[in-house]
Parts: C-alpha cells; structure tokens; sequence
C-alpha cells in the first residue's frame, strides 16, 4: 500500500540531489551551504569534556539553563536587549526544528503564512503540515528588497504569521531598520505573528548592522527569533540552534519542541554555554572572516564569465550565468557539476514561480581557500 502523501509536492531536497551528484562527478562542492574548515578548538574541546565528564543523557526540555543564560547574556551584549533566559529562550535542535515548533505553535489549518521569495525550503513544507497555505510574495528580483505595498496587499483575515529572514538566503540581502519599521507598521493591530529567521545575523559586511527583530519592541512581542549555532561555530552537523520569544509564545512553541525532540543534544550544550563564556569574541570577528572569503571570492568570479552580483550578508554568492549558457537554472547547475566539475544550487527551488528568464546561481563561499581555488580554476574554462 503507498499513503496518500501529506507532502505532495516535496521531493529530495535540492541540496541533497546537488550534493549527491556532486560526489558522483567528483566535483567541487559549492552547493551545500556547509563550511569545510574546522570547528573552534575551544569547543571541540568543551565537547569532549562533556562527554567525559558524562553529561550524556537527557537535557532540559527548553534547554541546558546555563546556554539559556549565556544566550540571554550574548543578546544584552550583541544587542543590547534584556531577554528572560529561563521564560523566553528555547534550544533546540537546529534552527530547522525551530521553525517547524514556531509555525506548529500558533498556525492551524485553514489559516495562511507570507511568505518571501525566494524563500529557504524549510518554511512551506512545515506551513503544510500544519494544514495551512504559504502566500508568496516575490522580493525584487534584482534588490531581493521587499515591497511592503505586495506584502499589504496579501494579508487577509486568514493570515496568521508572516515568516522574515535576514541576512537573506540564498541572496545575502539584508532588511533595514526602515524595512523593520514598515513592517511593524503593516502589522499594527492584527494578530499576526511573525517568524524572523537571523540565523545567519553575525555575517554581515561592509559595516553594516544587523537589524534584527529583538531590538525592534512593536515586532518582538509578536515575534519568533530563531538562531543558530551551526552557522555561527562552522558546525551545522551538530544541529543546535534556539529561538527567542515572549513567555508565552514560548510556552507554546515548547509544546510542540518536547514532543518533537524533547531536548537538544546534551554535551554540545555544555559546550555552547563554555564556548559563549569564554570567547565571547568569536561573532564579532565572524563578519570580518567571511568578508575576506566574500571579497576574494569575487575578485577571482571576475576573471571568470559568471558575474557575481553584491552580497550583503550571509556566506553566499550569486552569480549570473546568462553570458554562459541560456539553460534554465536546474539544466545549468547540472550541466556545471557534470561537466566542468563544480556543484552550485539553483535558485528556481525557492521560488512558488521563478521569475522568467532569470539565469542565477547560488555558490557557497564558506570554504577553505584551496577549495574555492579549485572550483574557480574550473570555473575559468566555462
């Protein structure tokens, strides 16, 4: 017998069939948005020492108390906002997970969620299985800024949550304080929630500030902030990330966290805790680490015919193939991996309707230098 399929429409993540034919063409892996350089010593340290010291059994529900402590502690320095660590922070496994509680927390069915496109592939599947309905609302196609006046414009008495993120993937655009203040405009008495995905919020360039939606009050307290420690320590196999919410958003959206996981991988978050402790440091110097990749990387895409457009914030670049090849998006990424030897992602996936004749691709720069050198070298004989 086959089930009739709650996820009709949801196949192999495009991740996982760019990676899987990147190993099978034994091709340079730029798709995948993973680091390939090693995880602080610190923390592979603290890790160990956990486990050793046997911290190898349940944590608590909403998450190791001195994490949630260090958490809150990290958001008053960083940002200068006063969190509740034991009512309004949540570790969970991943950022993934996190979104999955938020949505499940306070979205039933029949109900709609905005969403942003392109948008990350985690938010629809997760709306759907709540029995509701993604609206998607384009961003500019060349910006990828948003209009609130479309965002207005598909808000109706079934909406219940709207879903953010910023820095953007797979664009790296970046929403402004401005952007923030329109939307707590356009969201003004309704009760709509709002889900900011931030998790890559310490990689940003060029001086600019994250605007995230704790410092912003009208929108925190409607608001599920979700970060993650993958993306901000180089290990995204650990999957530990946390949402920041009011208590009693939080209340429900650990309703949903403990009979999803229950709890979070325990020794990492002796580590996490240890790690914000002792190198309190480490975010701030992420931006100037990756802007060195960012701006290396492109120097070299310029010797080759892809043109990479701006990136803001986040560890990806998109670059325009339309001087290359005239294939559509899925074609091109395929035909890059098999034949010279270079896995990208195409941007059509995070898209309900991709816009037409757009030729971009999404390259992950989050790699060793000798592994970007590698993959721009083939790049050049395009």
């Amino acid at each position: 017998m086959v089930p009739d399929s709650k996820l009709p429409k949801v196949g192999t993540t495009i991740f996982t069939v760019m990676s899987q034919l990147a190993a099978r063409h034994g091709a340079v892996n730029l798709g995948q948005g993973f680091p390939d350089f090693s995880v602080p010593q610190r923390l592979v340290e603290a890790l160990d020492r956990a486990m050793r010291a046997g911290h190898n059994q349940y944590a608590p529900m909403a998450g190791l108390p001195a994490l949630c402590a260090a958490i809150a502690a990290k958001v008053q320095r960083v940002y200068g906002v006063e969190v509740d660590a034991q009512a309004e922070v949540t570790v969970t496994s991943g950022a993934t997970e996190a979104i999955f509680n938020a949505v499940h927390a306070v979205v039933r069915a029949g109900e709609e969620v905005v969403v942003l496109d392109p948008a990350y592939d985690c938010y629809e599947p997760a709306i759907e299985l709540a029995g509701a309905r993604a609206v998607h609302v384009p961003l500019d196609p060349v910006t990828f800024a948003p209009d609130w006046n479309l965002v207005r414009a598909a808000i109706n008495p079934r909406t219940r949550m709207l879903i953010i993120n910023s820095p953007h993937n797979p664009s790296g655009a970046m929403l402004t304080a401005d952007d923030l203040d329109e939307l707590a405009a356009l969201l003004e008495g309704t009760g709509i929630w709002l889900l900011s995905d931030e998790v890559y919020e310490h990689i940003v360039f060029d001086g600019a500030r994250h605007e995230t939606v704790l410092r912003h009050p009208a929108l925190r307290e409607r608001a599920f902030v979700v970060s993650s420690f993958g993306k901000t320590y180089h290990c995204t196999g650990w999957k530990v990330g946390y949402c920041i919410a009011p208590p009693a958003l939080s209340e429900e959206l650990r309703k949903v966290h403990q009979y999803n996981v229950f709890c979070t991988f325990g020794p990492a978050q002796h580590a996490f805790a240890e790690m914000l402790e002792a190198e309190p440091e480490h975010d701030e110097q992420l931006g100037p680490f990756y802007q060195a990749k960012r701006d290396r990387f492109h120097e070299q895409l310029l010797e080759t015919r892809l043109k990479p457009l701006p990136v803001p914030g986040g560890y990806f670049q998109l670059v325009d193939y339309s001087a290359v090849s005239d294939l559509d998006d899925m074609a091109f990424c395929r035909w890059l991996t098999e034949e010279h030897g270079v896995a990208a992602i195409p941007l059509s996936p995070f898209y309900e309707s991709p816009p037409a004749g757009q030729r971009l691709a999404r390259l992950c720069f989050a790699k060793n230098e000798a592994t970007l050198d590698a993959a721009i070298e083939r790049l050049k004989k395009l």
